[in-house]
């Protein structure tokens, strides 16, 4: 119940009004935001490389609903590429559709798309398109792939909890696609999406071997292992090591400030790691659905409510 409270939540525009005036909640925030600014996400992602991790920077930010808005979301895309260039750090970029126009116009987004792309292409860099709720699935996935004829540096996420991600899963390793796996954060009907997490998890840990099997022998295919859930990470391990899957084929990814432990563990345990990190003003819906994906993390609000 809470965890669909929370969902509710971060799409309540008198909730986002009233949560994020509130102190404690920008305090609460600064935990798995890398801050408002630009330059606040590439110290962020220094840091995190000189722990021996990887980064990929999300300029938070969904559900633009003007061309203006879109345009500018693209410039803002752009001047990150140029920075993490200039600033030699290892990170690449993730995103959002409905940033970039998606719900104005298909064809702007897909310009505004073309535009990050030859960017990230001409800087050397990587971008992983996010997926949102699933009625964005169907046109994520046909805008992917028309992307995908013209650019390699694109990846795609996949959502576990969706019935049909096995079909997608199994599709996307045979045409050699970078995919990151995630168990998915968006409050969804029982026709579309398992209603148990114990069903998501199974799959989760189908999808991994799935895609790992699939794509074993197909150029370029690269699984981002997407989950802070030991149990999920254990299995993975276990499957790996059965089948003896090649380290340059899979990273884990996690989110930054959750479970900081297990991401070093794993980066000492020789396995590449990818931390995940949101910035920007509009942290808002992100940092709810972080809230309903582990709402232990609520107790870290109220306990600053009642800091001195």
């Amino acid at each position: 119940m809470l965890r669909s409270l929370l969902l509710y939540l971060s799409e309540a525009g008198w909730a986002r009004s009233l949560i994020t005036n509130v102190g404690p909640a920008h305090r609460a925030a600064e935990r798995f935001v890398a801050g408002e600014s630009l330059a606040q996400a590439i110290e962020v992602a220094r840091r995190l490389n000189d722990e021996g991790l990887e980064v990929t920077l999300d300029h938070l930010g969904e559900k633009v609903t003007d061309e203006q808005g879109a345009r500018q979301a693209t410039e803002d895309y752009l001047t990150l590429l140029d920075a993490v260039a200039t600033g030699k750090v290892r990170a690449t970029a993730s995103l959002k559709l409905t940033q970039l126009g998606l719900d104005v116009r298909e064809a702007l987004c897909l310009e505004n798309m073309r535009r990050i792309l030859e960017r990230a292409q001409a800087t050397g860099n990587h971008i992983t398109i996010d997926m949102e709720s699933s009625a964005y699935t169907e046109s994520t996935l046909r805008i992917y792939r028309t992307l995908r004829q013209d650019f390699a540096n694109v990846g795609i996420v996949i959502q576990a909890y969706l019935y049909r991600s096995e079909e997608d899963v199994r599709a996307l390793a045979r045409e050699g696609a970078f995919v990151r796996l995630c168990k998915g954060a968006y409050k969804e009907p029982p026709d579309r999406a398992f209603p148990d997490k114990a069903d998501v998890d199974a799959n989760f840990v189908r999808l991994t071997e799935l895609f790992l099997t699939e794509g074993a022998s197909v150029p370029g295919a690269f699984l981002a292992i997407a989950t802070h859930d030991e149990k999920m990470i254990a299995a993975a391990k276990a499957f790996i090591r059965a089948h003896q899957v090649p380290y340059d084929r899979f990273e884990f990814q996690m989110l930054y400030g959750i479970r900081p432990h297990l991401q070093a563990q794993l980066r000492d345990d020789g396995y590449r790691v990818r931390i995940y990190a949101g910035y920007g003003t509009e942290w808002y819906p992100f940092f709810m659905r972080r809230l309903a994906e582990r709402p232990a993390n609520v107790w870290f609000i109220v306990r600053n409510f009642f800091r001195r």
